[in-house]
């Protein structure tokens, strides 16, 4: 037994003599971590921002997710973030309620007086809001928010960027409404199937909008720099068999003096990928 604390007898303190100078380690787990952390809900990650929308002035609000809130998890081969309790892609939609106006958050404002006038005359004149009560968003309201959005972006001409980019987020949305469903019976599975295959769509759409934005806008787009831009291209061309195009992106990354050491070897990683691809052809 220890002696380092007898002398504390003589101070009244003889209790204390059999403590151990270092605590022992313990798993979070056993001792409640665990139990503490999953008792944060989606729900205590959300609040309601407001915003005021550019078309028809009203104040609006709309559920956003807590920065600094939520843990990373891992990040898909596509860039698609994936956190801990909560699916951030749901909440990066602002629809207003009045005129239909919706955009992902960074394309929410401003607009042009000409793109004002074909949400109102291509949307609002025809929008009827469903209620949507509730302290979350389902995956079913945030697709039709992204639908919403979609619609609007092609309503008033936007850019093939801020489109691909609703797509390549709906797209990430999808997937992680598949990997939400835990279910084995048939119905999930048939359900699983049928989100893959909206999913893959979208992917598609999304890739086809990169490709037009780097031919004719100025980088960054969609807050992408051009390597990423570049890598994010190279990864859902291979997803859709397009090897020659998934190989010149990996490539032009690989030559070029700007992209960072990790993002090359991100870019080596991906070339690997294609080839074992290839191989199996």
């Amino acid at each position: 037994m220890s002696d380092l604390l007898g002398g504390l007898a003589n101070l009244g303190l003889g209790k204390l003599k059999d403590m151990d100078v270092f605590e022992e380690k313990k798993d979070p787990a056993a001792a409640g971590g665990q139990a503490q952390a999953s008792q944060i809900t989606e729900k205590d990650i959300v609040y309601d921002k407001g915003y005021e929308c550019p078309v028809c002035d009203e104040k609006i609000v709309a559920k956003t997710v807590k920065a600094g809130k939520c843990k990373l998890s891992h990040t898909d081969l596509d860039l698609r973030p994936v956190y801990d309790v909560i699916d951030v892609v749901k909440y990066d939609v602002v629809v207003c309620p009045h005129c239909g106006h919706a955009a992902v958050t960074r394309f929410f404002k401003p607009l042009s007086s000409m793109q004002i006038r074909l949400i109102k005359e291509n949307i609002s004149s025809n929008f009827k809001m469903q209620p949507q009560n509730g302290e979350t968003i389902s995956y079913e309201q945030a697709l039709q928010r992204y639908q919403l959005a979609l619609a609007n972006a092609i309503v008033k001409k936007a850019r093939d960027s801020e489109k691909a980019y609703i797509c390549l987020k709906s797209g990430w949305l999808l997937r992680g409404w598949q990997e939400s469903i835990t279910g084995t019976g048939e119905e999930d599975q048939k359900k699983k199937m049928a989100l893959a295959i909206q999913e893959k769509e979208f992917l598609k759409n999304a890739l086809e909008g990169l490709m037009n934005a780097v031919q004719n806008e100025m980088f960054p787009i969609c807050g992408m720099d051009e390597v990423t831009v570049n890598y994010l291209m190279a990864v859902l061309a291979m997803k859709f068999e397009r090897y020659d195009l998934a190989s010149k992106m990996v490539s032009t990354i690989l030559t070029t003096p700007s992209a960072s050491p990790r993002m090359k070897d991100k870019a080596r990683d991906l070339k690997e990928m294609i080839l074992e691809e290839i191989k199996k052809k």
